[in-house]
């Protein structure tokens, strides 16, 4: 009798992989002649030129302040989010309205709010603060379209997380500061890594906003995608470089998000737990084979195999106490049995008489 074989069958359509197939090569060989029409021999003098240099350096700069103002405004956003409020899908719609808006007119929306004509604008240039049009702006332009990256995924990620822990921590007495920065941001270190880094990569890559709000000044607020535009037509091998280094940062940065970050979670938690001032593990004892004639309770016990718990003081006190009830079971055990029992020398055990019998 034959066997009948089950036919192997793809889990991926054949349709699918063909249709995928075809968005990389999409995506991948613009990207491909982009970096045929580099003249690499040439690539480490032509970014040495100062105007080069100076879109580079402001680049990395105003990116870093950016990136930094970020996860100090975005941080606290999305703990606000990820709790249930009246009114909080409101908000995650104005968080997320910003990612939809074309750059052009966030850049207006910014001159708007912050520009000299504007009454916040006259009330900061009265008091000798002029934003537009400077490398402040160009910060607040990066600030303005990366802060929803972070906000959303880091937000996504406080929602997703386990129920309970934060309560847990603040039921055992621990402030709401500590449960932040020991239970909270462990958990979700690997969404902020992820948020941190799309925020950078759109900040490297801000364009519209920083033209119409902060002008395109060399060395004040020119930065790399501004000069790129700007040399295509006059240098194309300036543009090229700069679009060559742009390519390489954005890639390095989008590779971040790949990165096991629950590993690195994990090892942030331990660290955290074993530097905690109440963690202490509990001195165990060892086992001592008992002396011939001497008396079984005058050692000390080991403590149970699940009492020998690592932790807070509260792991301690519990496994301790475990072991007590451990070890008061076993007596009650030994004296229902009549083993275990101490019987004095001085009275030996009575013998039955023959009239008794």
């Amino acid at each position: 009798m034959t066997s009948r074989r089950t036919p192997a069958v793809s889990p991926l359509p054949i349709w699918a992989g063909g249709l995928g197939a075809l968005a990389l090569c999409f995506l991948l060989l613009p990207l491909a002649f982009m970096l045929g029409r580099v003249n690499w021999a040439s690539l480490g003098t032509t970014l040495a030129t100062p105007e080069a240099a100076a879109a580079l350096s402001l680049s990395l700069r105003t990116c870093l302040l950016a990136l930094t103002v970020d996860l100090l405004l975005g941080v606290p956003a999305a703990l606000v989010l990820s709790r249930s409020w009246r009114g909080v899908r409101a908000a995650r719609i104005l968080v997320a309205l910003p990612l939809s808006l074309p750059p052009v007119v966030a850049g207006i929306a910014l001159l708007a709010a912050f520009g000299r004509r504007s009454t916040l604008g006259a009330l900061l240039s009265g008091a000798g603060l002029d934003i537009a049009f400077t490398t402040t702006a160009v910060v607040i332009a990066q600030v303005f379209v990366s802060l929803p990256f972070l906000i959303v995924t880091l937000e996504s990620a406080l929602r997703a997380r386990e129920r309970g822990l934060d309560e847990m921590a603040s039921s055992l007495g621990a402030s709401p500061s500590r449960v932040f920065w020991q239970i909270t941001l462990p958990t979700v270190l690997p969404g902020l890594g992820r948020g941190a880094a799309l925020a950078l990569a759109r900040c490297l890559g801000e364009f519209g906003a920083t033209l119409t709000f902060a002008g395109s000044m060399q060395g004040v607020t020119r930065t790399m995608p501004l000069q790129i535009y700007l040399a295509r037509e006059s240098d194309a091998d300036l543009a090229l470089a700069l679009g060559v280094v742009l390519l390489g940062v954005a890639a390095l940065v989008v590779a971040l998000t790949e990165t096991p970050w629950g590993s690195v979670a994990s090892l942030v938690r331990s660290r955290l737990s074993s530097t905690r001032p109440g963690c202490r593990r509990i001195r165990q004892y060892p086992r001592v084979s008992p002396r011939v004639g001497a008396d079984p309770r005058s050692r000390r016990p080991s403590l149970p195999r699940r009492a020998r718990l690592r932790g807070s003081g509260m792991s301690a006190r519990w496994g301790r106490a475990r072991a007590w009830s451990a070890r008061r079971r076993r007596g009650r055990r030994a004296r229902s049995t009549g083993r275990g029992l101490l019987r004095p020398r001085s009275s030996p055990p009575r013998r039955c008489r023959r009239e008794d019998r």
